[in-house]
Protein backbone atom coordinates (compact mmCIF):
# COMPACT_ATOMS: atom_id res chain seq x y z
CA UNK A 1 0.00 0.00 0.00
CA UNK A 2 1.34 3.38 -1.00
CA UNK A 3 0.61 7.06 -0.41
CA UNK A 4 -1.03 8.73 -3.42
CA UNK A 5 0.95 11.90 -2.72
CA UNK A 6 4.55 10.74 -2.48
CA UNK A 7 4.42 7.02 -3.18
CA UNK A 8 5.73 6.11 0.26
CA UNK A 9 4.74 2.87 1.94
CA UNK A 10 1.59 3.07 4.10
CA UNK A 11 0.46 0.45 6.62
CA UNK A 12 -3.20 -0.55 7.09
CA UNK A 13 -4.93 1.66 9.66
CA UNK A 14 -2.40 4.48 9.29
CA UNK A 15 -4.00 7.98 9.26
CA UNK A 16 -1.05 9.99 7.92
CA UNK A 17 1.79 9.19 5.55
CA UNK A 18 5.00 8.84 7.53
CA UNK A 19 7.00 10.20 4.60
CA UNK A 20 5.12 13.34 3.47
CA UNK A 21 2.52 13.77 6.25
CA UNK A 22 -0.48 13.70 3.91
CA UNK A 23 -3.72 12.54 5.53
CA UNK A 24 -4.91 9.14 4.37
CA UNK A 25 -8.64 9.32 3.64
CA UNK A 26 -10.78 6.27 2.87
CA UNK A 27 -9.60 2.75 2.35
CA UNK A 28 -6.11 1.85 1.29
CA UNK A 29 -5.98 -0.24 -1.85
CA UNK A 30 -3.48 -3.04 -2.03
CA UNK A 31 -1.45 -2.96 -5.23
CA UNK A 32 -0.74 -6.33 -6.79
CA UNK A 33 2.87 -7.35 -6.55
CA UNK A 34 4.73 -6.87 -9.82
CA UNK A 35 6.45 -9.90 -11.25
CA UNK A 36 10.23 -9.71 -11.36
CA UNK A 37 12.36 -9.55 -14.47
CA UNK A 38 13.41 -13.19 -14.28
CA UNK A 39 9.87 -14.45 -13.78
CA UNK A 40 8.66 -12.45 -16.80
CA UNK A 41 11.49 -13.36 -19.19
CA UNK A 42 12.97 -16.73 -18.21
CA UNK A 43 10.47 -18.82 -20.19
CA UNK A 44 11.04 -16.74 -23.34
CA UNK A 45 14.80 -17.05 -22.94
CA UNK A 46 14.44 -20.83 -22.60
CA UNK A 47 12.29 -21.05 -25.72
CA UNK A 48 14.76 -18.93 -27.67
CA UNK A 49 17.59 -21.23 -26.61
CA UNK A 50 15.58 -24.22 -27.83
CA UNK A 51 14.91 -22.50 -31.18
CA UNK A 52 18.50 -21.43 -31.86
CA UNK A 53 19.71 -24.88 -30.84
CA UNK A 54 17.39 -26.45 -33.41
CA UNK A 55 18.94 -24.25 -36.11
CA UNK A 56 22.44 -25.13 -34.88
CA UNK A 57 21.56 -28.82 -35.07
CA UNK A 58 20.33 -28.47 -38.64
CA UNK A 59 23.53 -26.60 -39.57
CA UNK A 60 25.71 -29.22 -37.90
CA UNK A 61 24.00 -32.08 -39.72
CA UNK A 62 24.26 -30.33 -43.10
CA UNK A 63 27.93 -29.46 -42.53
CA UNK A 64 28.77 -33.03 -41.49
CA UNK A 65 26.97 -34.50 -44.51
CA UNK A 66 28.74 -32.09 -46.89
CA UNK A 67 32.11 -32.86 -45.32
CA UNK A 68 31.69 -36.60 -45.61
CA UNK A 69 30.04 -36.79 -49.03
CA UNK A 70 30.87 -33.86 -51.29
CA UNK A 71 34.33 -33.13 -49.91
CA UNK A 72 35.16 -36.84 -49.60
CA UNK A 73 34.16 -37.37 -53.24
CA UNK A 74 36.28 -34.37 -54.30
CA UNK A 75 39.31 -35.71 -52.41
CA UNK A 76 38.81 -39.21 -53.86
CA UNK A 77 39.08 -37.76 -57.37
CA UNK A 78 42.46 -36.26 -56.63
CA UNK A 79 41.49 -32.96 -55.02
CA UNK A 80 44.19 -31.21 -53.00
CA UNK A 81 42.57 -29.89 -49.79
CA UNK A 82 42.62 -33.16 -47.85
CA UNK A 83 42.55 -31.23 -44.55
CA UNK A 84 39.10 -29.83 -45.37
CA UNK A 85 37.12 -32.99 -44.60
CA UNK A 86 38.38 -33.49 -41.03
CA UNK A 87 38.24 -29.75 -40.35
CA UNK A 88 34.59 -29.49 -41.40
CA UNK A 89 33.73 -32.67 -39.51
CA UNK A 90 35.24 -31.32 -36.28
CA UNK A 91 33.42 -27.99 -36.73
CA UNK A 92 30.15 -29.88 -37.27
CA UNK A 93 30.70 -31.93 -34.11
CA UNK A 94 31.48 -28.79 -32.06
CA UNK A 95 28.37 -27.10 -33.46
CA UNK A 96 26.31 -30.13 -32.51
CA UNK A 97 27.78 -30.07 -28.97
CA UNK A 98 26.86 -26.37 -28.68
CA UNK A 99 23.34 -27.19 -29.84
CA UNK A 100 23.06 -29.99 -27.26
CA UNK A 101 24.11 -27.56 -24.54
CA UNK A 102 21.56 -25.04 -25.82
CA UNK A 103 18.80 -27.65 -25.74
CA UNK A 104 19.73 -28.52 -22.15
CA UNK A 105 19.84 -24.85 -21.11
CA UNK A 106 16.53 -24.06 -22.82
CA UNK A 107 14.74 -27.02 -21.28
CA UNK A 108 16.26 -26.24 -17.88
CA UNK A 109 15.19 -22.59 -18.01
CA UNK A 110 11.63 -23.50 -19.00
CA UNK A 111 11.50 -26.05 -16.14
CA UNK A 112 13.26 -23.67 -13.68
CA UNK A 113 16.08 -26.11 -12.93
CA UNK A 114 18.78 -24.78 -10.58
CA UNK A 115 21.69 -25.73 -12.86
CA UNK A 116 20.16 -24.15 -15.98
CA UNK A 117 20.98 -20.55 -15.01
CA UNK A 118 24.73 -21.20 -14.92
CA UNK A 119 24.67 -23.25 -18.14
CA UNK A 120 22.64 -20.58 -19.94
CA UNK A 121 25.07 -17.85 -18.84
CA UNK A 122 28.10 -19.84 -20.03
CA UNK A 123 26.42 -20.47 -23.39
CA UNK A 124 25.38 -16.81 -23.58
CA UNK A 125 29.02 -15.70 -23.40
CA UNK A 126 29.92 -18.20 -26.13
CA UNK A 127 26.94 -17.11 -28.25
CA UNK A 128 28.12 -13.49 -28.27
CA UNK A 129 30.48 -14.40 -31.11
CA UNK A 130 27.65 -15.81 -33.25
CA UNK A 131 26.52 -12.61 -34.99
CA UNK A 132 23.65 -11.52 -35.22
CA UNK A 133 21.21 -13.96 -33.59
CA UNK A 134 23.60 -15.51 -31.10
CA UNK A 135 24.76 -12.07 -30.01
CA UNK A 136 21.18 -10.94 -29.46
CA UNK A 137 20.30 -14.08 -27.52
CA UNK A 138 23.50 -13.85 -25.47
CA UNK A 139 22.84 -10.24 -24.49
CA UNK A 140 19.19 -11.01 -23.69
CA UNK A 141 20.13 -14.02 -21.57
CA UNK A 142 22.71 -12.00 -19.65
CA UNK A 143 20.20 -9.18 -19.11
CA UNK A 144 17.66 -11.63 -17.70
CA UNK A 145 19.94 -13.83 -15.57
CA UNK A 146 23.18 -12.03 -14.68
CA UNK A 147 22.42 -9.51 -11.90
CA UNK A 148 22.51 -10.44 -8.23
CA UNK A 149 18.77 -9.79 -7.89
CA UNK A 150 18.21 -12.13 -10.82
CA UNK A 151 20.15 -14.87 -9.10
CA UNK A 152 18.01 -14.63 -5.97
CA UNK A 153 14.79 -14.46 -7.98
CA UNK A 154 15.78 -17.48 -10.12
CA UNK A 155 16.72 -19.48 -7.02
CA UNK A 156 13.26 -18.71 -5.59
CA UNK A 157 11.61 -19.86 -8.84
CA UNK A 158 13.70 -23.04 -8.83
CA UNK A 159 12.78 -23.75 -5.21
CA UNK A 160 9.06 -23.33 -6.00
CA UNK A 161 9.36 -25.60 -9.05
CA UNK A 162 11.10 -28.38 -7.10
Amino acid sequence: MFCDGCGGSVQPGQSFCSRCGKQIVGTIAVMPRRRGRVQEHVKLAGLLWLAISAFNTIGAVILYVVANTVIAHFIAQGGRPAFLRPLLSVIAILLFAKAAGGFAAGWGLVQHEKWARVLALVLAFIALFNVPFGTALGVYTMWVLLSAESEAEYEALAARAA
